[in-house]
């Protein structure tokens, strides 16, 4: 066996999943067609899911200082809209919004963060202006650290899969694996291989979006603007201008975009004037929502785009697709090491179908909203009323976000199966920096020898750590997955004999039997 597992595409999804997997200790193989990172413009920001997950793994000071960057060329931007002057209030600070939803703005100062799951993440609530080329560079950075086998300018082109492994036909020769990962993206050759059912509804729009050196675009509103003819966004960076049509999806959408394309079409849109001169960098692309019935077949499994289609509106793909690499990656590498079984792999696909079910049909609802036509306009006003009372903007920001995100786990305690809050502990750490290495941890708020002495069984696999946490005093301990999610909790007060077979229950649940290896 050449690999443990064999990882098809090297974007960001990939890479995740491939550094999750070294950190359980399985060997790697990443197969990326392009040789370097794709430098056409795509997402231009991340939503809480994916700065919370990429935090827990250290890498929160690299993301800010990407952020940090792309701020400056943010004010430069605004400087230049008006004039060399300053920035200009929350709008030129970056501070007045949190997203949008169909284009309509979310303010900032309308969001309750006392609603679970929006006050909950610390400093990765912060981070969001970054790329996904710099989320990409990032963790090729560190898949290289942790030893990943990245393998660029190398495509799949076929694969056998028996009830052994998967024997990967490539480009550049043959790999055997125990298992096959498609990273792929929406075009995913491992899906269309493998034959997984890809149901959904076909597109309606073309989009566009581009970064373009253009004259006239004094008269273009910044943000998005719904206008007669469909939607426009200007900025926030210097050029960058995205376009929204509802004649239908482009009868080609590999054809190259032209700068006359792009300008007619900016002008038909927004009715202003401009003249396109130059295009760095553009692409295409449309609504078309589809995702596979399930999320494995034997020994063969999706993630990311090759098992989800969607809009881009929202920025939620790729934090939809790393919540799928961090998923997938400890239960897999658990399977591989012997300390789970197969069947743990079940659970990927019922705790990760569902979410990308809600979020195809947010996207959806996102395009209702923005049509032309007469009824859509009217939900839009609805949607825009809403939008501007601290109910709205918070209900829409906190799904934004993910904060109603619940897998269906054993346990009534309110944080089980929610992704677990950035608790602030006495020593003064934060919980994330306690999961770095990508194991489960058990906190134990209110040193219970008890409870340690269960996860004691599980050492490798589980850390154990005593701490207060002033700001949660009635929580007693929390067991905290690799992936983050609360597998289990207990509060305060709890009858010990529950407590203690609570925990038991659930690090068996997860983790297999304590001490040692589990049968298949």
């Amino acid at each position: 066996m050449d690999f443990d597992v064999v990882v098809a595409g090297g974007g960001p999804v990939g890479l995740m999943l491939a550094c999750e997997l070294r950190l359980g200790g399985a060997r790697v193989a990443v197969l990326e067609r392009l040789t370097e990172v794709d430098p056409t413009i795509k997402g231009g920001a991340i939503t809480a899911p994916c700065a919370e997950a990429l935090y827990r793994r250290g890498m929160l000071p690299a993301l800010a200082e990407v952020q940090r960057q792309a701020m400056d060329r943010f004010h430069a931007f605004m400087r230049e809209r008006n004039g060399g002057g300053l920035d200009g209030g929350d709008e030129g600070r970056g501070l007045g919004f949190v997203g949008h939803f169909a284009g309509i703005m979310l303010r900032a100062d309308l969001v309750d963060r006392t609603e679970p799951g929006l006050g909950d993440a610390g400093p990765a609530a912060e981070v969001a202006l970054v790329a996904q080329q710099d989320i990409e560079r990032l963790l090729g950075e560190r898949a290289d650290e942790l030893g990943v086998d990245v393998r660029r300018g190398v495509e799949l082109t076929g694969f056998d899969a028996d009830e052994e492994a998967v024997t990967v036909r490539t480009s550049h020769g043959t790999v055997r694996a125990g298992w096959l990962v498609g990273c792929d993206g929406g075009r995913s050759a491992v899906r269309k291989l493998a034959g997984f059912a890809f149901p959904g509804t076909d597109p309606e729009i073309t989009c566009h979006q581009a970064v373009v050196e253009m004259t006239g675009a004094e008269d273009l509103k910044l943000g998005w603007t719904a206008t007669d003819t469909g939607v426009y966004a200007y900025g926030p960076m210097p050029g960058r201008v995205v376009t929204v049509e509802f004649d239908g999806p482009p009868a080609d959408r590999d054809a190259p975009v032209t700068p006359e394309d792009l300008q007619a079409r900016l002008r038909r849109v927004s009715g202003v004037d401009v003249t396109i001169t130059g295009v760095r960098t553009a692409t295409r692309f449309t609504d078309h929502a589809r995702q596979a019935t399930a999320y494995r077949k034997g020994r063969v499994l999706l993630a990311g785009d090759a098992a989800h289609v969607h809009s881009a509106f929202g920025s939620q793909g790729l934090s939809l697709g790393i919540g799928d690499a961090m998923n997938l990656g400890w239960k897999l590498a658990a399977v591989i090491g012997g300390r789970a079984p197969e069947g743990l792999l079940d659970t990927y696909t019922s705790e990760r179908h569902p979410v990308g079910s809600w979020i195809l049909d947010w996207t959806r609802s996102q395009v209702a909203a923005m049509r032309p036509d007469p009824q859509s306009r009217a939900l839009r006003e609805i949607v825009s009323d809403l939008a501007g009372t601290v109910a709205g903007t918070t209900y829409l920001t906190a799904r934004l976000n993910g904060a109603g995100v619940r897998y269906e786990l054993p346990g009534e305690h309110p944080l089980t199966g929610r992704s677990t809050p950035d608790l602030e502990l006495s020593d003064g750490s934060r919980l994330a920096d306690h999961l770095h290495g990508g194991r489960a941890l058990l906190l134990d708020l209110t040193d219970d020898p008890e409870l340690r002495a269960l996860a004691a069984g599980y050492a490798g696999r589980v850390d154990t750590l005593t701490a207060g946490c002033p700001s949660r005093p009635g929580l007693a301990a929390v067991l905290v997955r690799p992936d983050g999610f609360t597998a289990w909790a207990a509060d305060a007060g709890v009858q010990a004999p529950t407590s203690t077979a609570g925990l038991a229950e659930a690090l068996e649940e997860w983790f297999g039997v304590p001490g040692g290896v589990v049968a298949s």
